[in-house]
């Protein structure tokens, strides 16, 4: 096993983790002003953990990409993600939560995130069905 593959397995291990820690927090009550924030960190963290889960398949590939949009890009092109726009729009709210801290911003982007999880999920399930995880 390569040192890449090795690296991939370590970060779909995590990123199956980090999906059912997600999960976990989008079955809380979110009146609370930390388990907004958990959540949303958890989600920064499962964004983070799928780019770059992406972008080892992609050079597996022989397909260089270099930051997170390229590389769902090129994830897009290779039929593993089917909503692009869902995956870009995931990773401007990410970028967004990670550099301001706005208490609207952050309960309008938990909203985004309960939307996003079903495409998380599936997306992953997809690409573990195709041996690609």
């Amino acid at each position: 096993m390569s040192h890449n593959e090795r690296k991939l397995t370590q970060s779909v291990n995590n990123l199956e983790k980090s999906l059912l820690r997600l999960e976990e927090a989008l079955q809380e009550d979110h009146q609370n002003s930390l388990i907004v924030d958990g959540t949303i960190q958890r989600f920064e963290f499962t964004i983070e953990l799928f780019w770059k889960s992406l972008k080892r398949l992609l050079q597996n590939e022989g397909i260089e990409a270099n930051t997170p949009k390229e590389t769902l890009k090129g994830a897009y092109q290779a039929r593993w993600l089917h909503d692009e726009t869902a995956w870009l729009q995931m990773l401007k709210d990410r970028n967004e939560t990670s550099h301001t801290y706005n208490e609207r911003l952050a309960l309008e982007i938990l909203g985004n995130i309960k939307d996003y999880y079903p495409e998380m999920k599936r997306t992953f399930v997809f690409l573990k069905e195709k041996g690609l995880f």
